[in-house]
């Protein structure tokens, strides 16, 4: 691995989520950027409705509001677009099996197959750059002086191609160089099957009860979710 050669086609693909956990969570937003042979050519970028509401803090954090999602496709009609353009690529990241664990979920979800060989440049900042207070992208985005706009998806894919170039070019090649060679991005994900007739059936009443502000598109729950906010609601109003 001494010898490792620089990846110079991949796609470096980035979300915008409701949360950090891809079992219970959605993608709002991706951006992706296709590099071959060290040339940026493509670039892929859309809103996604989560069908639910955004919790605040994720609006704090990237400026989305769901007025912006309220039109915006659902997964499964983004999906054949962002498969067609990922292709069969490795797929660069920083975290980059966060960004892999979402989109195999949906993709699941969808009977899509989906794996992929994958690099990290987080993997390959803690590697070589330890003494850092951090190794976020926006740390490291300006440690290296790159122009960032951070937590939007497409801003956040050409950020980390720029960190994936300064990084190689700062420990490619030599002593550790194995980090930068790609990996296969291994997660498990469970395809979800539609609420119950009963489940949803149960959940409008109470709602209607309680007068409760809708938090989910209740027709599009799952099993587990429409599960989950049953839970909630029990949780803070009672039987």
């Amino acid at each position: 691995m001494m010898n490792q050669k620089k990846q110079e086609s991949y796609v470096c693909v980035d979300l915008e989520t409701t949360g950090l956990n891809p079992k219970t969570d959605k993608i709002i937003e991706i951006g992706a950027v296709r590099v071959e042979n060290g040339v940026r050519t493509e670039v892929f970028e859309t809103f996604v409705n989560p069908a639910c509401l955004l919790p605040q803090k994720i609006t704090e954090l990237t400026g989305i509001t769901d007025d912006a999602l309220k039109d915006a496709p659902e997964i499964a009609d983004v999906l054949p677009d962002l498969m067609a353009f990922l292709r069969e690529d490795v797929l660069l990241g920083h975290s980059v099996l966060f960004d892999y664990s979402f989109i195999k979920k949906a993709a699941v979800n969808n009977r899509i197959k989906f794996e992929r060989q994958g690099i990290d440049t987080l993997k390959i900042a803690r590697r070589f750059l330890p003494e850092l207070e951090s190794r976020s992208l926006d740390f490291l985005c300006g440690h290296y002086a790159i122009p960032h706009k951070a937590h939007r998806a497409l801003a956040d894919a050409e950020a980390t191609c720029l960190l994936y170039d300064r990084l190689w070019e700062s420990f490619g090649g030599g002593e550790g160089a194995a980090v930068f060679a790609p990996v296969a991005l291994l997660y498990q994900a469970k395809r979800e099957t539609p609420a119950t007739p009963a489940q949803k059936e149960r959940l409008y009443k109470l709602i209607a009860k309680h007068k409760i502000v809708v938090e989910y598109e209740l027709e599009k729950l799952t099993r587990s979710e429409a599960s989950r906010y049953t839970d909630r609601i029990l949780a803070k109003y009672g039987r």
